[in-house]
Parts: C-alpha cells; sequence; structure tokens
C-alpha cells in the first residue's frame, strides 16, 4: 500500500482539480471518487477523456448544500482520489483497470463513484461491485440501450456496455430507464427480459419506484449516462439524441433511490469541449453531487 493506504494495483494521478468539499486521503472517509479519462470506442464524437477533470473543475461552482436531500457535502467525509492512470489503445485493459480500482476502494470500505470516461468503464466498475454484493442490481438512466454484442468488431464498444455488464452481474438484473434510442433488437430483448422501466417527464418516477419496491435493503449500482438527459441542457456529450429529460426528472429518480441502498455509481459520457458553456459540466456536477448524497444515507 502506499501512504494513502491505497494499494499499488491500480494508480491515481492527483494533478489537477479536486471534486469540491473532498479530501485526498482515504482515511475516515465513507464515498471514494475517481475518474477514468477515456474514450478510445467512441462512435461518434470523442472527448470523453476530458469529463473527469471537467466536472471537478467547475463543481466549486455549486453549494455545497443540497435543498432536496436536505443535506450538505460539508457534514460528509468523501475522497477524490485523482485520475485512473490508463493504459492508451484497446478497451480491454482499461475495463480490467477500472475493475482493480473499484476492488481497491471496496477492500477500503469505501463506497465507489467513478467519473468517465466513456460508458464502456462501467462494465469493470459492476463486476468488481458484485463481488463484494453477489445479488447487485444495476439502474441504468441512457438514451441508449447499450446491449449490442459488438460495435465495428469491438465487444467493449461503449454501445456493448449493458450486455457486457450481464455478462459478470450474477443476479442478471439491470433496470433500464426510459432507453429511447436502440436497435429493433436491443428493444425486444428490453422488453421481452423486462428491464425496461417508462419515466413520463415532469413525472414521478412511478416506474422506477414500482421495479425496485421488491428490492428495498438489495443493494444496487446506479449507472448515468449524461445522454439520458436532452441535448438542450446536455449538449456536452458526444452521442446526443433528442427526446430526453431535465434535471427535474432527475431529481425524481433521486426521490426513489434515496429509499434504497445505493452502494456505487458511475457518472459517464460527459464530453465538455462540445459545450462551450460549460453548462453540461455544471449538470454532470451537480449530478455528482445528489449521487454522493445518496451513497451516504445508504447503508
Amino acid at each position: 500500500m502506499n501512504s494513502k493506504g491505497i494499494t499499488n494495483n491500480a494508480s491515481f494521478n492527483e494533478e489537477g482539480a479536486i471534486f469540491m468539499g473532498a479530501k485526498r486521503s482515504p482515511n475516515g472517509c465513507k464515498i471514494g471518487i475517481f475518474g477514468v479519462p477515456y474514450d478510445g470506442t467512441t462512435s461518434f464524437r470523442p472527448g470523453t477523456r476530458f469529463g473527469p477533470s471537467s466536472i471537478k473543475e467547475v463543481s466549486n461552482g455549486l453549494e455545497t448544500f443540497c435543498p432536496q436531500l436536505g443535506l450538505d457535502l460539508e457534514n460528509i467525509e468523501f475522497a477524490d482520489l485523482g485520475s485512473l492512470e490508463v493504459p492508451c489503445g484497446a478497451p480491454e485493459p482499461i475495463v480490467i483497470t477500472v475493475k482493480e480500482a473499484t476492488k481497491q476502494l471496496l477492500t477500503l470500505g469505501l463506497k465507489p463513484l467513478i467519473l468517465g470516461g466513456e460508458h464502456s468503464i462501467t462494465s469493470g466498475a459492476v463486476e468488481a461491485t458484485a463481488k463484494n454484493y453477489p445479488n447487485l442490481i444495476v439502474v441504468q438512466l441512457d438514451a441508449h440501450a447499450d446491449l449490442r454484442n459488438e460495435w465495428s468488431g469491438n465487444r467493449h464498444s461503449h454501445a456493448c456496455a449493458m450486455k457486457r455488464c450481464l455478462e459478470v452481474l450474477p443476479s442478471k438484473r439491470i433496470f433500464q430507464v426510459a432507453i429511447r434510442s436502440g436497435s429493433q433488437e436491443e428493444f425486444q430483448e428490453l422488453i421481452k427480459q423486462q428491464r425496461f422501466v417508462s419515466h413520463e417527464h415532469g413525472k414521478r418516477a412511478n416506474g422506477l419506484e414500482e421495479a425496485l419496491t421488491p428490492y428495498i435493503g438489495t443493494p444496487i449500482y446506479l449507472t448515468v449516462d449524461l445522454d439520458w438527459f436532452d441535448p438542450s441542457v446536455m449538449p456536452g456529450t458526444g452521442t446526443p439524441e433528442p427526446g430526453g429529460f431535465l434535471w427535474q426528472d432527475f431529481a425524481a429518480v433521486v426521490e426513489v433511490l434515496k429509499k434504497h441502498n445505493l452502494v456505487a455509481a458511475d457518472v459517464v459520457e460527459l464530453a465538455p469541449q462540445l459545450d462551450p458553456t460549460g453548462v453540461s459540466s455544471m449538470l454532470a456536477a451537480k449530478v455528482t453531487r445528489s449521487l454522493l448524497m445518496i451513497l451516504n444515507l445508504s447503508t
């Protein structure tokens, strides 16, 4: 282990910004953040490798207090370990490195919160988390189904993220919230396997609440692909999809998740250079703030 109690299987670069209110040392903390600056399989517009640093850089523009949850980051013990040092090139080594890093945090008793980077990283984190929690459930907020077996000959493309998660998730239980884009085959699978969860714009998240009610106390991994939001509020993403959601819709999801046992999460697919206003990065930072608070609430 190094001086901070982190083993040497995965290395973290501490240069650059830190998420507001975070510590660098995990000692005494409940939650650990790390970034994964990778976009090697991006299928449309690249740039998500800049996402983690941008989220951290703008986070100080937010208040530490969340009126919805009634919580303040100043009262939460969490660590920002920096950015995971990842090899260049193919995604397979990245996924393995993310798995090892997530495992290290869990070993230290930290709940992982991972900032991407592209969505291909999620399967590594899910695999590590499922080792600790064999009955783990995954909840996915995303515009796209991500259930392709391969894309352009690559099985670890970000277009295959949920397919790869299913392979490492013992429960095989994924709830995919308000997916609005994908192939005909993907939608057939969504419906047949009863993974699709509906959500109406501006309404309570009744579909998610109904889906999760039988699983009170069951460990949950939440993956937030930021293209779930509408491009009008989230233009800074590589694969924008019209017809998405607004902050009030995410807040409705938060109202459901705060009643459940969130043990790990990720926020992926921010490409900040595609939005010169910085609004996309700020939205991603506010999502991150909410997830820190829900993770803190969970057992």
